[in-house]
């Protein structure tokens, strides 16, 4: 039943000209079903890929179910290993296709929105004391931020571990 709300649903956005968004750790949950990897997959004309390097053993299948040409999976492997971040600010690259057309960009975020979506256990207990400390999530963040920027460290965690803001 779910695959095929699944399937109406894609078809259904894709006719009021909108997007579905799918986001998954594991290819698996797309693929296992292929009522689900067809509605999925053959209705996207939109494909973002982070890091892929843990996958690598088995990325030609990965590469067989996206249309990935040697080109696209030769770019692929280069998000996140080239020598290319001096003198710039943090970012995380990502492999974005639209249609055939495909590249790989780097992509920043202001420390803000980092915090405000952190999964890192020791950074989101570090902002619970700017959080006790300020009263409200808004002022706990700017001042974690502005504090964090102040303090030279290039990452939130180290910042976190030089404040001993966690055990």
């Amino acid at each position: 039943m779910i695959r095929r709300w699944v399937l109406s649903l894609h078809k259904t956005v894709r006719k009021f000209w909108g997007i579905v968004g799918v986001v998954t750790q594991e290819i698996d949950d797309i693929i296992s079903s292929p009522i689900v990897k067809d509605a999925i997959i053959n209705n996207s004309q939109i494909t973002i890929l982070l890091d892929q390097s843990k996958f690598k053993e088995r990325y030609s299948r990965i590469a067989e179910l996206l249309g990935l040409s040697e080109v696209e999976c030769n770019k692929i492997w280069t998000i996140n290993s080239l020598d290319n971040r001096e003198n710039r600010s943090y970012f995380k690259e990502v492999y974005i296709r639209r249609g055939s057309i495909g590249d790989v960009y780097g992509v920043e975020e202001p420390p803000e929105c980092y915090m405000a979506y952190t999964t890192e256990r020791a950074e989101k207990d570090g902002l619970k004391h700017y959080i006790k400390k300020y009263g409200n999530i808004q002022d706990a963040i700017e001042n974690f931020c502005r504090d964090w920027k102040e303090s030279g460290c290039q990452f939130a965690i180290d910042f976190v571990k030089q404040k001993k803001l966690v055990k």
